[in-house]
């Protein structure tokens, strides 16, 4: 008998339960509750929020569920200044919050698992709000208040993203699959990266927290272990946030601004594969890259997009120069645009500072060519540089070279002689058909050198000015 009272008991509790879960059901699927969640979403966002259901789902454990789910931006840009046109919506097909059970049966609330699917992220909306987020309520948008970060207690301990999408606003689509667990800091301890759709495709990117190193200078610093494959090689490194002394006469209450550090290494990675949909060059990548980015959680992501630095000294293997015939442009000393060239070795040194890109110390050879120069790209991918071409005309025929102003854009570059060598050009073209050509083109350009040293001015047109991009 007493056996049969413990089932009894057992099946009173689980009918109990399911009476209890049904009920709890209903009420989150009413109206009158989903409202009041909008409403309070609306408040913490400063930006309306729509729901279409929240429900009870069981997939695959007891979860709230939020079936579409919409949150409209403002009509503000990333520095908080009103726009004509407001952004596209941030959209989620279904999110689930499944709670900490094991915290539950001690009267604590933790959020376990967020479970999202089918999101959408346009970069427009995510400023957007990030710039509202900054914005002291009831004030206009130009002095931003020191946001604290979020309690860890409140962070969901994993995070899986499921045919998340982000939309550039260049328009272009990338969509991932994503996993995250974080520690009892809050911090990431595991991440891991799937590329689906995009110009990426098939890419993957691993992050792994490693244990605190036993350097009393580096108390604080939090390290992660970077590991991708992209373009049929590999990118991998550490990542490190050290934080900031703090300001003595800053607020109490300022979050910690952290300056980051990297040291990548690259290897065998189709070039084509990193500036999709750009195929200028192509070829294997080996490089080295050092980067440093400020993180102040009180700015806005433009802040921490204009602080990012890179270094990177790289060799490029079985290159391949496309929409520039550089053999064409030296001996026709004059505009090349469309052809390829193909260059046995490619190396030199790329700088980035924000979305501007600058190539120095450039060593290119192919055969009879040679060539040396640096080049700048815009934030509007637009070309500026010069370089200089070296060609051997045959066994014994001596060298000849030119140099060249390289301008266009990052899709559609070209190639032309400077003012003052063309002009040297014509003049030794005039004296010595053919063999004065080359020889007057260098000498023209030293004397446009010389011009320009002597007066302090440029005898050339303007390069396109590097300024940071305007967001």
């Amino acid at each position: 008998m007493r056996g049969k009272g413990w089932w009894i008991g057992l099946g009173s509790l689980v009918a109990l339960g399911g009476v209890g879960a049904v009920a709890l059901s209903h009420w989150l699927g009413t109206d009158d509750f989903r409202l009041r969640v909008q409403t309070l979403a609306s408040d913490a966002l400063g930006a309306p929020v729509q729901m279409q259901r929240i429900r009870l789902d069981f997939r695959p454990w007891p979860a709230v569920g939020i079936e579409g789910l919409v949150i409209e931006p403002p009509a503000m840009n990333a520095a908080g200044r009103k726009t004509r046109q407001a952004p596209d919506p941030v959209t989620v097909g279904r999110a689930a919050l499944q709670p900490d059970y094991a915290a539950l049966l001690g009267g604590r609330f933790r959020l376990s698992v967020l479970h999202v699917d089918d999101a959408v992220l346009p970069q427009g909306a995510l400023l957007a709000l990030s710039a509202l987020a900054q914005r002291p309520r009831g004030t206009e948008p130009s002095a931003p208040e020191a946001d604290t970060l979020p309690d860890a207690a409140l962070l969901p301990r994993e995070v899986r993203l499921q045919r998340l999408s982000w939309i550039s606003l260049e328009r272009v689509r990338h969509t991932v699959d994503a996993d995250l667990k974080l520690s009892v800091d809050g911090w990431p301890q595991q991440a891991g990266v799937k590329v689906l759709e995009g110009p990426y495709r098939q890419a993957t990117v691993q992050l792994e927290r490693q244990p605190p190193g036993a350097d009393p200078a580096e108390t604080g610093t939090r390290v992660w272990q970077l590991s991708a494959r992209i373009g049929g090689g590999t990118v991998g490194g550490p990542l490190r946030w050290t934080p900031l002394p703090a300001d003595p006469a800053g607020s109490a209450d300022r979050p910690t601004v952290w300056q980051v550090q990297g040291d990548l290494v690259t290897r065998q990675v189709e070039l084509s594969a990193l500036t999709v949909p750009s195929r200028t060059l192509t070829g294997r990548l080996q490089a080295t890259t050092a980067l440093s980015a400020r993180v102040d959680p009180a700015a806005g992501t433009d802040v921490l997009l204009r602080s990012l630095r890179t270094q990177t000294r790289f060799q490029i293997d079985d290159a391949v120069l496309h929409g520039i015939d550089l053999a064409k442009a030296v001996t026709t000393v004059g505009l090349s645009r469309g052809g390829e060239t193909s260059l046995d070795t490619l190396a030199g040194q790329v700088n980035t500072r924000g979305a501007a890109i600058e190539l120095q110390n450039l060593v290119a050879t192919s055969g009879v060519l040679a060539a040396t120069g640096d080049v700048a790209i815009a934030p509007s991918r637009a070309l500026s540089g010069r370089v200089r071409v070296d060609m051997t005309r045959g066994a014994g025929g001596g060298a000849m070279g030119v140099p060249l102003a390289l301008g266009g854009t990052l899709d559609d570059p070209s190639v032309t002689l400077t003012r003052s060598a063309l002009l040297g050009a014509a003049i030794g073209t005039a004296l010595m058909p053919g063999v004065g050509t080359s020889a007057g083109a260098n000498l023209g350009d030293r004397l446009g050198e010389g011009i320009k040293g002597l007066f302090g001015g440029s005898s050339e047109p303007r390069s396109p000015q590097r300024t940071e991009p305007r967001r």
